[in-house]
């Protein structure tokens, strides 16, 4: 067994046990223990996640609510923590889908709806943040009309205390889960992403992560709706923020420490890189314009992929994807892609003798 086996088995085992310690623990003390396993959540990759979240786990969870052994706000804490890693990690896990808490979950969620009474809006909020994020693409219809309004308001608290900046980002990358997905993000809630991006812009109101899931829920629209292209380009600047972010981002890596550190591991601040890549993927997928600000956002899109492909192959296949889409929609000059160094780090990576043969088939569509 590999060093990094072991150092993975014993995170899921250190996980499992404080998960047992809940049961015979008050309210206060489970809140400390929840603490400590969303340290263990940060550290876990994909592997561990499958390895720790069965069907039973959720089983589990279910049956001590039950049981009345762990209360449904220690609950929420513990499975929104759960939901936030699994939507940075972009991790596929299909067990809560079987589990009985997920009917406990759809029927709290529509009692609480038929409620004739005041509402419990933040119940309904946080159960739609870890249904939606731990559900990932399988939503029902007659739920998603439900929640959507609810994680929307969440997500438009203009608030700047941490606690509702925390709140907001959670909302967001619950809608953000859902939009990848769905048709049902309408134009009505295209507006909503329109004005958090617009009034971030101008009071920097919310997260980092936050804000690149704002920018993911409206462009996930643009896929489906090309005139949105003129208001993501020319007036809210998609471009120049992303080159903004980006440029902040990568400031805030040691590249030279990470790459001496074990590679498997991703940090909080690579994640929303990650993330970004991926942004800027749809939307040059779909770009069909022009904007003079595209040359010196490729350049910064170069520079990603130089400082991060030794440590994380994943951003490098994510700017070989948008190099790609860049060359056949023709959104900038070929004189902008030998500039920005993008031609020139296409045959440094052909003539790597590791290159995979998905990235060279790539890059050779590109040529």
């Amino acid at each position: 067994m590999s060093t990094q086996d072991f150092t993975g088995l014993n995170i899921c085992c250190k996980f499992t046990e404080l998960f047992s310690d809940l049961e015979d623990i008050n309210e206060d003390e489970q809140k400390q223990k929840i603490e400590e396993m969303n340290g263990l959540l940060e550290e876990m990759d994909k592997e561990e996640f499958e390895l720790v979240f069965t069907k039973e786990l959720f089983d589990k969870i279910n049956k001590m609510i039950e049981e009345k052994k762990i209360s449904m706000d220690n609950t929420l804490v513990l499975l929104k923590r759960v939901a936030y890693w699994i939507e940075l990690k972009n991790v596929l896990n299909l067990c809560f889908y079987i589990s009985s808490l997920r009917g406990r979950f759809e029927k709290m969620i529509i009692e609480e709806e038929k409620k004739i009474d005041e509402k419990n809006e933040k119940l309904l909020t946080d159960l739609f943040e870890c249904y939606a994020m731990i559900l990932y693409n399988m939503i029902p219809g007659n739920l998603l009309v439900i929640c959507l309004p609810y994680l929307l308001k969440a997500a438009s608290n203009k608030e700047e205390n941490e606690e509702a900046k925390e709140e907001v980002e959670m909302a967001l990358l619950a809608l953000n889960s859902i939009g990848r997905y769905e048709k049902v993000l309408e134009e009505v809630y295209v507006m909503e992403f329109k004005e958090i991006i617009k009034y971030h812009q101008e009071h920097h109101n919310l997260t980092r992560l936050a804000y690149q899931s704002a920018w993911e829920c409206l462009l996930n629209r643009f896929q489906k709706d090309k005139s949105l292209e003129e208001v993501i380009v020319n007036e809210l600047h998609f471009a120049r923020e992303a080159i903004k972010e980006l440029e902040e981002l990568k400031e805030r890596v040691d590249w030279k420490k990470k790459k001496e550190e074990e590679k498997g591991k991703e940090t909080k601040t690579l994640t929303i890189i990650r993330r970004w890549i991926d942004t800027l993927g749809i939307f040059f997928h779909f770009c069909s314009s022009r904007n003079e600000e595209y040359s010196v956002l490729v350049e910064s899109i170069v520079q990603t992929f130089r400082a991060a492909k030794d440590i994380n192959r994943e951003i490098g296949k994510e700017c070989c994807d948008i190099f790609k889409s860049l060359a056949v929609n023709k959104a900038v000059e070929i004189e902008d892609l030998i500039e920005s160094g993008a031609v020139g780090l296409i045959l440094e990576e052909i003539l790597r003798p590791t290159m995979d043969d998905e990235m060279t088939c790539n890059y050779l569509i590109i040529l």
